[in-house]
């Protein structure tokens, strides 16, 4: 397993590291759909223990993955396994739970939330805590706040750097003068790597500042793996965010169709030669620090191993790229 730094700390990640929001199950904020099909407990055990023992070293979590239930299921499961989870760089999320606060982003509510992380993770302090997204309130009321907020916690030792999640450029460009991160946070995929590609406003914002990017969603939530049919449609059941998502409607799924034989002809059919395709292309962006799929099973967390063997020409690269029309 490769490792690489977190922007200028001496934080160093696996390049394949596994995200947590699949463990919150299903799960609904303010009436909103915001989770995933439950997860078998002991599976998910038995899963990390295959991801710890390939040298995987960083895991992904949010207070919002099943309002805490991602967290607390992770730290059992490091108490299962007789690890201390301090050996593994955690992180972990706020912003999209704001409780009874008028915002998530309250100077109040953030300290509160960390602090209920820390006690839901087992732990003293967080290595890596983001906002997790760019709005701030009206006239970014909050931005300020929440910076000072991410300061204090960080000169207490609760946290050990700071991560700003966000989902257009607009937001990034506002937030990291102020917030100061050391890593950015966003979808970043075969279907569209816009955050990451040379050249890109982003990108820019990584270089100058020094930051790295982790990538959500490498696996474009299971869309880069050919497990959806336009000829048999997927239905998810309540509280799981995909049930109203574009991506897995008739439309999406059937121009993906053509796309998804193109890169099987070329680099196999199997779940694993897919899965390993797709994150080594995101892997192969030099700002990336490494990618967090999500996971529910063994065969899911071997499946995303698999890219830690894996190469790709710069004719693979640009055939991709051509598919999806980068």
């Amino acid at each position: 397993m490769n490792y690489r730094r977190l922007g200028d700390s001496d934080i160093e990640v696996s390049e394949i590291s596994l995200g947590c929001w699949t463990m919150g199950g299903i799960n609904w904020v303010d009436g909103v759909e915001n989770g995933w099909a439950n997860v078998d407990e002991d599976e998910i055990v038995r899963s990390i223990k295959v991801a710890i023992d390939a040298d995987v070293n960083h895991f992904d979590n949010a207070d919002v993955y099943g309002n805490g239930r991602a967290e607390r299921m992770l730290a059992r499961a490091f108490q299962k396994l007789g690890l201390k989870s301090e050996d593994f760089i955690i992180a972990s999320k706020t912003g999209h739970f704001p409780g009874t606060a008028a915002h998530a982003y309250e100077p109040t509510h953030i300290r509160h939330q960390c602090e209920q992380s820390l006690i839901n993770l087992k732990r003293d302090y967080i290595d890596l805590y983001y906002l997790h997204h760019g709005d701030f309130g009206e006239d970014d009321e909050y931005l300020l706040p929440a910076a000072d907020v991410l300061d204090d916690l960080v000169a207490e030792g609760k946290i050990r750097l700071k991560g700003q999640s966000a989902y257009s450029e607009e937001d990034f460009e506002k937030t990291v003068p102020v917030i100061g991160p050391s890593v950015l946070q966003s979808w970043a995929h075969a279907m569209d790597n816009h955050f990451i590609k040379s050249g890109s406003r982003v990108a820019e914002l990584l270089a100058h500042n020094e930051l790295s990017f982790v990538a959500f969603s490498p696996l474009n939530q299971g869309l880069l793996l050919d497990k959806f049919s336009p000829d048999s449609l997927p239905t998810f059941e309540p509280g799981d965010h995909r049930r109203t998502n574009p991506k897995f409607t008739f439309s999406a799924l059937q121009k993906l169709k053509p796309q998804m034989a193109q890169l099987k002809e070329r680099f196999g059919d199997q779940t694993i030669d897919l899965s390993a395709v797709a994150l080594r292309f995101v892997l192969e962006h030099a700002n990336v620090a490494c990618v967090i799929p999500g996971f529910r099973n063994e065969n899911q967390v071997r499946c995303n191993l698999a890219s830690s063997n894996k190469t790709l020409s710069t004719e693979d690269l640009e055939f991709i790229s051509s598919i999806f029309e980068l």
